[in-house]
């Protein structure tokens, strides 16, 4: 009979993506994961499969993580869709540009591995649409209550800041300043004005 697990697997998925988002996929070694998850190798590979089961598990927590994120700062509070919009944005902004690591998991793992991996290819496409979908959702909204010209295309709209909110984290993770992605953030805004 199999012993009973003395671990939680969401914080073992969650300590791995932390070590994938620090060095990359190719970076990450089973001793690196081991002592990060303070499981043994083969207690790794008998519960998720291996080293890229749990990177594909890490990167799902990831992406759902950011989609999550997004629908909580677009659609709660009072403020109009504009106005969620725009603090989005500059909260990014603030964001990209903390002191520390940043949850970058599911930009590093889509620039490092979408072009030759079709799973992780898929998990990108997948969780890009559902951040257009909140996008687009939101700009609709502003579009009904009159803020955003009902003749702009909101689906290219929410496209086209998916592509800016993950090119800021790329220049946030590189070092920009914070007024530098904030310029970026209010620059794209103006579309919507």
């Amino acid at each position: 009979m199999p012993r009973p697990r003395k671990f939680d697997e969401d914080t073992v998925v969650e300590k791995a993506a932390g070590v994938f988002a620090a060095v990359g996929y190719g970076g990450t070694t089973m001793e690196e994961l081991s002592r990060a998850t303070g499981l043994g190798k083969q207690s790794i590979y008998n519960t998720f499969g291996g080293k890229r089961d749990l990177f594909l598990r890490a990167l799902e927590r990831s992406t759902s993580t950011q989609v999550d994120r997004l629908t909580v700062e677009l659609t709660s509070g009072t403020a109009s869709p504009l106005e969620r919009i725009r603090a989005h944005l500059d909260a990014l902004a603030i964001t990209f540009t903390l002191e520390g690591p940043l949850d970058s998991l599911f930009t590093k793992a889509t620039v490092e591995l979408a072009d030759r991996d079709p799973e992780v290819a898929e998990a990108a496409r997948c969780a890009y649409r559902r951040l257009e979908d909140e996008y687009a959702g939101c700009i609709e909204q502003a579009q009904t209550a009159g803020e955003v010209d009902a003749a702009l295309d909101a689906r290219a709209l929410a496209t086209y800041f998916v592509a800016v909110t993950r090119g800021m984290e790329v220049l946030g993770t590189a070092g920009a300043d914070r007024s530098v992605l904030l310029g970026v953030g209010r620059a794209a805004f103006t579309l919507l004005t």
